[in-house]
């Protein structure tokens, strides 16, 4: 009676050791997600946990890139990049591991049909056979077939968020090359120009030195500023063309010249919303798969703890033979066995505890991860939001200098002209336009990428 109860107490507390087993998966509370956003730049991300569906992370990239050219440009990206068919063909792996996980539930079945020819001294031969099959079936006592079901498919949704992540970095990144090439083309544009306006005026100096009207210094010195600016031109063109057959390799085509718009054109939303920290939790696709790992792990040590407690196997047999009786005579009926089998875990426990240590120390180690994935997003939201600010304010800046310069420069040639002025001023102001001009078109280029950056940071290109 004694080591009945000794027996029951021992089951007992087997059993209530065993119920974190069968617990799911469930997000850490003390998570760095209040202070995710600077206050400073998003105060109103801290006035409400409701979820702001007006977030620049929930529009469409239809909607937010609404040139034509380049909506084209990134749906030939999103059928043809091979980063992205390799991520779709992981996912289609992880189901096909998740099905696999499912189907361990249900007990094996084999079919092993045997069959002979029998002789006694060379006489009288006889057909034996034995038309049999065996079944095996593993009753998921403590949770191991359950835990390793959940793991598959928290690495299935790892999977898909990796997908995602691929996605939204393709839709980024073919955004910010086509931003590229437009200000490269605007810069070709306006050094262009100034190769022109340069060319007239080295000839003009060349005409002024044979009536003695100028020096030749100064026509040296226009021709060599000339040359630095033609060098110039040359390399904006080699830009121009390493940028779209990098383009081109992003769509998974050959090189070729890109069909696109102007600079002038694109177009941002005039008010950008970011929403609340925690929308990055479901938002942001590397987030989430720095979650579904940290999930993974833990169904790993789980399944790690199952296997401190039995498992339980049940099997049997039957077919049908004609080899029961005498060789001759040949009877037939039916063979069965059936067995069950308690594997209790007991000399191997050293190893098992090492199992669960090394499982535990992942899953601390994915934990770490996730957290840094939290803080990495914040940190890329604030520098987004951050970047889009000083750009416009670059921008409107460098234009004010632009106007200013217009006019230094168009008073340069009149004094230039009426020689009350030097051809060293005139040049100084030239130079400085120029600067004043490229540095306007970057200001615009970076108000565009930083936008981009901030629609990817907030997980924008959501299927």
């Amino acid at each position: 009676m004694a080591a009945g109860k000794a027996a029951l107490a021992a089951a007992m507390i087997m059993m209530m050791g065993s119920c974190s087993i069968y617990r799911k998966y469930h997000r850490p509370e003390d998570l760095p997600t209040d202070s995710l956003y600077r206050a400073e730049l998003v105060p109103e991300a801290m006035e409400t946990d409701e979820p702001d569906t007006s977030s620049l992370g929930y529009m469409s990239w239809e909607e937010l890139f609404t040139d034509p050219c380049l909506q084209d440009l990134i749906r030939k990206g999103l059928d043809n990049n091979v980063d992205l068919q390799s991520a779709i063909l992981r996912v289609e792996q992880a189901k096909a591991n998740l099905s696999a996980a499912r189907w361990a539930y249900a007990p094996s079945i084999n079919l092993a049909p045997q069959g002979g020819l029998n002789s006694i001294n060379a006489e009288n031969a006889s057909w034996s056979y034995n038309l049999g099959g065996s079944v095996s079936w593993d009753v998921d006592l403590f949770g191991s077939l359950l835990n390793a079901k959940r793991g598959a498919q928290a690495t299935l949704l790892q999977q898909q968020a990796y997908q995602q992540a691929v996605r939204s970095q393709l839709i980024a990144t073919i955004a910010n090359t086509y931003f590229s090439l437009l200000m490269l083309d605007e810069q070709v544009r306006i050094s262009g120009e100034n190769v022109t306006i340069f060319e007239e005026q080295v000839r003009a100096m060349e005409a002024m030195l044979k009536t003695g009207k100028t020096n030749e210094n100064a026509v040296t010195q226009a021709r060599a500023n000339l040359y630095g600016l033609e060098a110039s031109y040359a390399d904006l063109l080699r830009q121009q063309k390493e940028t779209e057959n990098a383009l081109c390799s992003l769509l998974g085509q050959p090189s070729m010249p890109i069909v696109r718009g102007t600079l002038e054109e694109q177009t941002v939303p005039s008010e950008i919303s970011v929403g609340i920290p925690l929308q990055l939790l479901s938002n942001r696709p590397d987030v989430y798969q720095a979650e579904m790992a940290l999930a993974s792990a833990y169904y790993t040590t789980n399944q790690a703890r199952s296997a401190f407690y039995p498992s339980l196997n049940l099997s049997g047999s039957a077919g049908w033979t004609n080899s029961l009786g005498q060789a001759i005579t040949n009877p037939a009926g039916w063979l069965m066995s059936a067995l069950g089998q308690l594997a209790i875990p007991v000399f191997n426990q050293n190893k098992l505890r090492a199992n669960l240590k090394v499982s535990k120390a992942g899953e601390e180690i994915a934990l770490l991860n996730y957290r840094q994935a939290l803080l990495n997003a914040g940190e890329q939201v604030n520098n987004a939001l951050y970047a889009v600010e000083i750009a416009q304010e670059m921008y409107d800046k460098h234009m004010s200098q632009v106007k200013d310069l217009e006019r230094t420069v168009q008073t340069s040639e009149m004094l230039y002209e009426r020689s009350t002025g030097t051809y060293l001023e005139l040049l100084s102001a030239r130079q400085s336009l120029l600067s004043a001009q490229l540095n306007a078109v970057a200001d615009q280029f970076t108000r565009l990428q930083s936008v981009v950056s901030l629609y990817q940071a907030l997980g924008g290109g959501k299927e």
